[in-house]
């Protein structure tokens, strides 16, 4: 999926719909999946994303909402040490 912006939505995206912030705990397009939301519980979805918004709960996306913004990427983790 891909936010209004043309940005696909990736797995640790924070995101704000409203006044509501939330955070993208999976990706079914991109097969990317959080130890709390498994492919296995969630890949019968088939496609889309999963969002956690702290006020409005989990919500599954297949196509954005108007009115999804993206707010920032997950700084990715560094491999050196």
């Amino acid at each position: 999926m891909r936010y209004a912006s043309g940005e696909e939505a990736r797995k640790g995206d924070r995101v704000r719909l409203g006044d509501s912030e939330g955070i993208v705990v999976c990706s079914l397009d991109t097969g990317e999946f959080s130890e709390k939301y498994s492919r296995e519980d969630w890949e019968y979805l088939r496609s889309g994303i999963l969002v956690d918004f702290q006020a409005l709960g989990l919500i599954h996306y297949v196509e954005p909402e108007q009115g999804l913004q993206l707010v920032s990427r997950r700084v990715a983790e560094s491999a050196s040490s």
